[in-house]
């Protein structure tokens, strides 16, 4: 049995005219979990705009406004990760806008780092930020689309 790897691009993203290649996001993060030191069963990333972002921010977070990104993880310590993402495609767009690559790269990154919570990195320690955001370009790297956090090259 193999992985399950799914993307879903909501209907009202679809309606913006915002462009979403939903296979090649699919295919980059199927290619991206063999760089993962864990074992994935499943990954559903689903595509969403800033209202529905706003909506699971407030509901799941108790956060008004959007976000980047939310993560459901459905698997236990230990077990394989299955995993649902919600990606806000208005705040990846505004993101791909001011570092100048698509959307699709920065959606992807979205999902990548996700992954990467799912096998223990965290983000909110200086040092730990720093291997993170390394081990996103690594993969990135790998996949042939390069580093998206931060330029390559910057500081």
């Amino acid at each position: 049995m193999g992985t399950e790897v799914s993307v879903a691009v909501g209907p009202r993203v679809t309606a913006s005219g915002l462009r979403i290649d939903r296979e090649a996001l699919r295919g980059h993060l199927e290619r991206s979990l063999a760089f993962l030191p864990r074992e994935v069963a499943r990954v559903h990333v689903e595509i969403v705009d800033d209202p529905e972002m706003d909506r699971l921010h407030r509901v799941h977070s108790g956060i008004a406004g959007t976000t980047d990104v939310l993560t459901f993880p459905g698997h236990r310590e230990g077990d394989p990760i299955d995993v649902d993402i919600v990606a806000c495609a208005d705040e990846a767009a505004r993101r791909a806008a001011e570092f100048g690559h698509p959307v699709d790269r920065e959606l992807l990154l979205y999902a990548i780092h996700v992954l990467l919570h799912c096998c223990g990195h965290d983000d909110h320690e200086p040092a730990a930020h720093g291997r993170m955001h390394a081990e996103e370009g690594r993969i990135l790297r790998a996949l042939g689309v390069g580093a998206t956090f931060r330029r390559e090259g910057s500081p």
